[in-house]
């Protein structure tokens, strides 16, 4: 069996790593006839289109950035950051078979059988944040009124935000998508005519405790999903660098061991294959690679000039509020 792992450990650059595993991968899916690995190929593909081609995202970024600007205008005492990313091609790979993990192991748990090879497909169809942007506001204290919360003002205008960004990027060439979310509480914070296309954590907020707002929109000049998260400072503090993170991460490792001891192995090849994939994954020593433009000193102490890890950059942009600029009313 292919494995991405195999391929981390000759110097390559990662658009040559990918080339080299798709190459590899497909071959092997024509011998065995794993029509899931050619699905996988194909994702492979994806990630490497976004890597050799430039002119598209120069596009996308610039519309985005008109977004930041109408914000810079509107919301001149906040600070705030806008970051895009390409999805690294490690967590790419994890998630591909992440989800086939996933999605075999429900169906089993409800159904007693397998998914056919048909449903598995059209569910690993659903990939719509290999591209991302992220808005991270802040709000400064010397701002606040009395009686009023950081927490509470940074929300309001969290989705004061949300609320003109779908209109605002569907003028400029974006589709929102619509949100599957069953079940999810809408925040009397959010337009009616906006809410649909939204993923809300903050009002459905998860069981580790992660909140953000989510949208998918279709880029239809690049032609190209791509996902927008909102975020406050305190959210984003606590999904990069707090329980989010860390706590998330053993959980999944837990979850992921108790699907192995449910689906007995030999019973299904693309559980197995995919389980395999990500379990190697996670056992990654990433001092111990060898990636062109990649160096890390142990799984924490990175430098990723590459995106194998932490994804690869699109844009950067930073607004200090007016109160950072000493410009106080």
């Amino acid at each position: 069996m292919k494995k991405l792992n195999d391929y981390l450990y000759s110097g390559d650059t990662v658009l040559k790593i990918l080339q080299r595993y798709s190459q590899d991968l497909r071959q092997s899916a024509k011998e065995t006839h794993n029509q899931i690995d050619l699905v996988h190929c194909n994702f492979l593909l994806q990630i490497a289109e976004l890597l050799q081609h430039n002119d598209f995202l120069t596009s996308q970024s610039q519309r985005i950035r008109e977004f930041y600007k109408l914000m810079a205008t509107d919301y001149d005492f906040l600070a705030f950051t806008f970051k895009g990313r390409i999805k690294s091609l490690i967590r790419a790979e994890s998630k591909f078979n992440g989800y086939i993990v996933e999605y075999i192991y429900d169906y089993y748990i409800k159904q007693g059988t397998y998914p056919s090879l048909p449903e598995l497909k059209s569910a690993l169809s659903c990939f719509r944040d290999l591209i991302a942007y992220r808005i991270v506001i802040s709000l400064p204290k010397c701002h606040l009124k009395a009686g009023q919360t950081i927490a509470e003002e940074e929300l309001k205008y969290l989705y004061e935000v949300a609320n003109q960004l779908p209109g605002f990027l569907e003028e400029r060439g974006f589709t929102a998508e619509l949100a599957s979310f069953a079940g999810e509480e809408k925040s009397p914070l959010i337009d009616e005519s906006v809410s649909p296309y939204y993923r809300d954590y903050i009002a459905n907020s998860e069981s580790n405790g992660y909140q953000s707002l989510h949208i998918t929109l279709y880029d239809n000049i690049a032609r190209c999903y791509v996902e927008v998260q909102l975020r406050t400072k305190e959210m984003d503090d606590f999904a990069e660098i707090g329980p989010a993170n860390h706590l998330g991460y053993e959980k999944r490792q837990e979850s992921e061991r108790a699907r192995r001891h449910a689906i007995p192995e030999g019973e299904n090849i693309y559980f197995d294959n995919a389980y395999e994939r990500g379990i190697a994954l996670q056992q990654l020593e990433l001092s111990e690679l060898d990636v062109n433009m990649f160096t890390a000193m142990d799984n924490s102490l990175i430098n990723d000039g590459c995106g194998l890890f932490r994804g690869r950059q699109i844009l950067p942009y930073e607004h200090l509020s007016r109160f950072q600029n000493d410009i106080v009313d």
